[in-house]
C-alpha cells in the first residue's frame, strides 16, 4: 500500500486572499484559483500543497492542528511575517524558543528557532 501526503485543507472566510498570503509568507505559487477552491505548491506539480476552501464563520477557536515553519534566520522571518499581517499570539506556550503567530484569519502557526544539533 502506498499513501501520500497531498493538502493541508484549511477552511477560510476568502479563501483566495488567505491563500494569496499565504502564498506570500512561504514563497510558494498558485496552481488552482478556480472557486471555490484556492491551491498553492511550493513548484507546481509538488506536493504537499495547501487548498483554501471557503466557509461563512470565522474562526473561533485554538487550531486543532498547525503549521511549524523554520526559518534560517528567526528574528528576520518573524518581523517579516508580521510585516505580510500576521499578529503574535498567546496559546500558553509560556517562554519558548519559537513564536507564536496568527494568520490574517486567526489561524495559528509556530516560527520555530534554531533545530538543535542531535
Amino acid at each position: 500500500m502506498s499513501l501520500a501526503w497531498e493538502q493541508v485543507v484549511i477552511a477560510a472566510q476568502d479563501p483566495a486572499t488567505l491563500g494569496r498570503w499565504w502564498c506570500e509568507v512561504l514563497d510558494w505559487v498558485v496552481v488552482d484559483d478556480t472557486p471555490p477552491v484556492f491551491e498553492i505548491q511550493a513548484e507546481p506539480d509538488r506536493l504537499p500543497g495547501m487548498m483554501f476552501l471557503p466557509v461563512e464563520n470565522a474562526k473561533d477557536t485554538k487550531n486543532r492542528l498547525h503549521i511549524d515553519l523554520r526559518p534560517d534566520d528567526h528574528a528576520a522571518e518573524v518581523e517579516r511575517i508580521i510585516a505580510l499581517g500576521a499578529t503574535r499570539v498567546d496559546v500558553g506556550q509560556g517562554d519558548v524558543p519559537w513564536v507564536v503567530l496568527a494568520d490574517p484569519e486567526g489561524n495559528e502557526f509556530c516560527v520555530l528557532g534554531e533545530r538543535r544539533a542531535v
